[in-house]
């Protein structure tokens, strides 16, 4: 037995593995046995040439595992460091990029030859974006997804076509400021009309290529090629008939307004402002140009301008029309006349904005006086917009639609606005009372002071809008601002899409076809002539109206001819014109008499007031008295004398003003005074002011009587808007004095101007023009107080879930809907973060703070309407919040940052425009807040 384990053992001492010198057992034997065959291994290397020694590295790394090759490099890299690297191989492509950001444009140009992946880092949009928009080198179109390099090239074309100076001309410049007050001589005089010369001819020739690349038609299957022989231009020419939107009703203007307006329809009066195929341009004889502009006139309107929507629809063809939200900044508003324009030089501005006689509210918090205008802000937009403008040789000019050649402030205002700009202003000159109806009387330019302006024949506002609807408008517009808030809100909700001045356009359109304003403009005679039959219907309790108030109107037009022929065969030198004066007041006043005009008009419209004020007496007042005595009381006597008590004193104190004005004017001379009686009034405004201070607490009892009860309801129901009461309801009526003590600054505005320094009646006038002034602030600071209450109530009640928002010297300034959106990564910079869209919010800016909401918008079945609700989500004091832009990228377009104490939220508007505007008024209220204005 133990002969058999003996044998095993020296069995398994002599087995081998791989060969038969390679013993498995013996541990000793086998590692000396490797190091001499290392060594005979290394000996023989050491004899091999180079081409042997390679190519037995090569068999042994083919050889080798993954680890193994792993090994080899770590020690080949121990002893072979590595002195010169490519970092873009190594380093993330943002710390790639980072890097190449501080090159210049020309070494980032140097580095695209190293590979062709260096290329690509350095034509990438974010090194080349920042550059080309730091100067004003903007690409004229969106790039696509997947390409790169737009940014780059655009900034090699625009720096290759930049104009430079050669080496003479630079030494001529020079010269030139060293040498400024030095005689120019005759010749340096010519080649610098010569220079002057190039320059503009080599600008005429870029502006006539960039038009005709912007006005190009898109060629059709039915286009031809007419007019090339002969010397004449080329013109493309198609059919009215094959145009695609010929049968499409247009939202701007209505046939009736194209067909009375000669002037040709320019491509940026459609809804969008995109030009389509329905503008033509009809063949003609050869001419030396092919082309001949017709004048362009620009009418800027702003969104508080009550029923601007009517405006638009009125606008006439050749007008191209700037629609402004009134809650925006200069700047904006600049880049959006820029934008409508795109390079065209106007005839004529038009502004129509609120004002007053020495101001114009061009924007909430931007309002344009001759102290204001002097400011960087007006003055830089005014000196821009100017250049937009054609010369004052060439017709150009710009016309204010507010009245402000009815003061001494507003005249130095328009003289100081036209040598600023160098244009012709013109206003109105504001002696007509009423809502609008300054527009349609005389107008004043900045060179002649009174009367109409030279310059042009027609009637500036004329020239705009239609005349049909332009007497509507002006007429209706404080009525009809009514019926429009509901349409707007509804037709907000219903086409979101569409941008403001598009639905304002639709609404207009719509609202002109419904009314049709223009049929209900009827002459002043029969106008006269249906009040007077209509009151005989009244009086006389006809069973057959019609029948009576046609021949009513027959036998009134049978005696206005009668009178008219036994006039003419008296007196025929004298015009018919002359017989219509009023017989209210005989005034020897000569052709340029404003202030016997402004008094006359002074006694006109004192009239039609206290007939007002008379109406809410007889009409309610006396009625309810005599229920109320008979015992079937409507009211309690409470009640009514809450409601009539101010105004029979106002009655009472203005029947003795009207009765002082007629007399005063009965015996009209040069020297004749009226502010005696304006300060006589002056010393009575206590009256007005218990008025306006009760005024709300009135209007919460009519409110509180009609609900309450039934016959009250009645009454005013038979009583509102009839003949009596000038067609007008009681609430319409209560607010009569509000607009007087506005007709009265206006017109004590006509008669200071028009007044001498030496006059007797000038230091009246003005102590009352000051009184007025002061009174109408007091009016304006208790309906601002309402509108600020009203706003922060709706708010309230449109947000869910919010805290309380009313506080004092808290008021909403603007609402904005945005985007709001979520990073990739936070460490990666924003200009090349990818963002989600993660819900909407709504943005509420007030006064001292921002508060968020998120908004959900629910679709009804079935319709195209949609419903939104917003959820309060955070508020933000302006004191602790910072707003940054975050550059527009092909992830991210109109997006800005609002960092607070705690948090942040990334925010992106739909247009460029909102977040231009929003931001530009949160800027300016952050600013008020930290100053503690």
């Amino acid at each position: 037995m133990s002969l058999t384990n003996s044998r095993r053992e020296s069995n398994s001492r002599s087995d081998t593995r791989f060969s038969t010198w390679t013993p498995l057992s013996d541990k000793q034997g086998n590692l000396q046995l490797f190091e001499e065959r290392v060594s005979l291994v290394t000996r023989w290397f050491d004899l091999w040439t180079r081409a042997q020694r390679e190519h037995l590295l090569r068999s042994l790394l083919a050889r080798c595992s993954k680890s193994q090759l792993s090994s080899c490099r770590d020690w080949l890299t121990e002893m072979v460091p590595v002195s010169q690297l490519d970092f873009t191989a190594v380093l993330p492509r943002f710390l790639s990029l980072y890097i190449m950001s501080f090159l210049s444009p020309l070494d980032l140009c140097r580095a695209a030859k190293v590979s062709w992946y260096w290329r690509i880092l350095t034509e990438q949009d974010c090194l080349w974006v920042d550059r080309c928009v730091r100067r004003g080198w903007f690409l004229p179109y969106t790039p696509a997804e997947k390409e790169f390099g737009a940014w780059k090239k655009h900034y090699v074309s625009c720096v290759s076509t930049l104009d430079l100076l050669t080496s003479q001309e630079t030494q001529e410049v020079r010269h030139a400021l060293v040498q400024k007050n030095a005689s120019v001589t005759e010749e340096e005089e010519d080649r610098r009309k010569e220079r002057k010369i190039r320059l503009q001819t080599r600008q005429q020739i870029q502006e006539e290529k960039g038009w005709t690349m912007r006005t190009r038609r898109v060629w059709g299957s039915n286009t031809k090629l007419q007019g090339a022989t002969g010397g004449g231009g080329s013109r493309i020419t198609r059919p009215r008939s094959e145009s695609p939107l010929s049968s499409l009703p247009s939202l701007s203007w209505p046939l009736r307004a194209l067909k009375s307006s000669p002037q040709t329809m320019t491509a940026r009066q459609s809804l969008e402002r995109i030009p389509t195929p329905s503008v033509y341009r009809l063949p003609s004889p050869p001419t030396v140009s092919s082309y001949i502009s017709s004048p362009t006139l620009l009418l800027l309107i702003s969104n508080r301008i009550p029923a601007y929507e009517l405006v638009l629809n009125g606008v006439k063809a050749g007008v191209i029309v700037v629609l402004y939200d009134h809650r925006g900044a200069l700047s904006a508003l600049l880049s959006q006349v820029e934008g409508a324009i795109s390079g065209l030089q106007v005839q004529r501005l038009g502004l129509l904005a609120p004002g007053r006689t020495e101001e114009v509210h061009v924007l909430d918090r931007s309002c344009l006086t001759e102290k204001s205008l002097l400011s960087p802000d007006h003055r830089e937009f005014w000196e821009k917009i100017s250049g937009l403008v054609a010369p004052v040789q060439e017709g150009g000019g710009i016309d204010i639609f507010c009245p402000l050649a009815a003061s001494a402030a507003g005249v130095a205002l328009i003289h100081a606005l036209s040598s600023l700009t160098g244009l012709d202003v013109s206003s109105p000159v504001g002696l007509a009372t009423g809502s609008f109806q300054n527009i349609l009387g005389e107008w004043s330019s900045s060179e002649v002071h009174v009367g109409f302006a030279a310059q042009h024949p027609a009637t500036p506002p004329l020239q705009y809008v239609n005349e049909d609807v332009l007497h509507g408008w002006c007429r209706q517009a404080e009525w009809l601002e009514e019926a429009l808030q509901e349409l707007r809100s509804s037709v907000e909700a219903s086409l979101q899409q569409l941008s403001l001045q598009a639905r304002g356009r639709a609404l207009g359109y719509f609202l002109s076809e419904v009314i049709c304003l223009d049929k209900l403009c009827v002459p002043k005679e029969l106008s006269v002539a249906l009040t007077q039959g209509l009151t005989a219907i009244t009086r006389q309790n006809e069973t057959r109206p019609l029948e009576f108030l046609s021949s009513f109107l027959k036998e009134c037009s049978e005696d206005k001819d009668e009178e008219t022929t036994g006039k003419d065969e008296q007196n025929p030198s004298e015009s018919p014109s002359c017989s219509s004066q009023t017989p209210e007041l005989q005034l020897q006043q000569s052709a340029f008499d404003w202030r016997a005009a402004a008094a006359s008009e002074l006694l006109h419209s004192e009239t039609l007031y206290l007939g007002r004020l008379s109406a809410v007496m007889k009409v309610y007042q006396e009625p309810l008295t005599a229920a109320l005595n008979s015992h079937k009381a409507i009211l309690s006597r409470a009640d009514i004398q809450i409601i009539f008590t101010a105004v029979s004193q106002l009655l009472q104190i203005n029947r003795v003003f009207h009765a002082d004005l007629q007399t005063r004017l009965q015996q009209w001379s040069a020297d004749q005074c009226v502010g005696d009686v304006f300060v006589k009034l002056g010393f009575q405004l206590k009256v007005y002011t218990n008025y306006l201070n009760n005024y709300t607490t009135v209007l919460h009892t009519i409110d509180k009587c009609r609900e309450a009860k039934p016959a009250f309801r009645a009454f005013l129901k038979t009583m509102d808007r009839t003949l009596a009461t000038h067609m007008l309801s009681l609430q319409e009526l209560l607010l009569c004095p509000v607009w007087r003590i506005h007709e009265y600054v206006t017109l004590l505005q006509v008669l200071s101007s028009h007044t001498n320094p030496d006059h007797p009646d000038c230091k009246h006038l003005h102590a009352a023009l000051n009184t007025m002034l002061q009174f109408r602030q007091f009016i304006q600071q208790l309906k601002r107080n309402s509108q600020t209450d009203q706003s922060i109530e709706e708010t309230q009640r449109l947000i869910q879930g919010c805290p309380i928002l009313r506080e004092d010297n808290r008021r909403l300034i603007i609402s904005q809907d945005a985007a709001l959106l979520r990073g990739s990564d936070d460490q990666i910079p924003e200009s090349l973060r990818t963002f989600e869209h993660v819900s909407d919010v709504g943005l509420f800016l007030f006064s001292d703070a921002l508060v968020l909401t998120r908004k959900s918008v629910q679709h009804t079945p079935f319709t195209l309407t949609r419903r939104s609700t917003h959820t309060f989500m955070a508020s933000v004091a302006l004191s602790s919040l910072t707003v940054r832009e975050i550059l527009h990228t092909r992830y991210v377009c109109h997006a800005f940052i609002l960092e607070g104490p705690c948090r942040f939220w990334v925010c992106a508007t739909e247009r460029g425009q909102d977040r231009k505007r929003f931001l530009s008024v949160l800027q300016s209220a952050i600013k008020s807040a930290l100053t503690g204005h």
